[in-house]
């Protein structure tokens, strides 16, 4: 038996080749204006996920209350978003006393003084940051 198992084994390089050779087929070299299309089309799909990402931060810089200094990078946006965010959660489970603050009778009067808020707060924090 130990000899059958041997030329069995003997029988799977070549068939493990076969498949090698058939895999090769599969990804033989294509012509220069195949490849040349390929990378039109990877070069569109990279423009178009860019300036899809692109927006995307665009509507956030509009959405987050910043000051007039900054000048954000995108990871900076991302950051600055995460601590509106979490400053948000924090009025939002504050008590009712505080919210006096944030009228709902005007929508854009809350937003801004929302704005205002965050502004100080951050400016409060970068300020304790500058204490340590």
């Amino acid at each position: 038996m130990n000899g059958s198992r041997k030329r069995h084994f003997k029988s799977d390089p070549s068939h493990s080749s076969s498949e090698i050779a058939r895999k090769a087929r599969r990804k033989s070299p294509q012509s220069a204006e195949e490849l040349q299309a390929q990378r039109c089309l990877a070069n569109v799909r990279e423009r178009q996920r860019t300036e899809s990402l692109n927006e995307a931060f665009s509507q956030l810089r509009k959405i987050i209350p910043t000051l007039p200094s900054d000048k954000l990078s995108k990871i900076q946006t991302l950051k600055l978003a995460c601590r509106y965010i979490d400053f948000l959660f924090q009025i939002l489970r504050s008590d009712e006393a505080e919210m006096k603050y944030f009228p709902s009778s005007c929508s854009y009067m809350a937003h801004e003084r929302l704005s205002y808020a965050f502004s100080v707060w951050r400016m409060e924090g970068a300020w304790h940051m500058t204490d340590h």
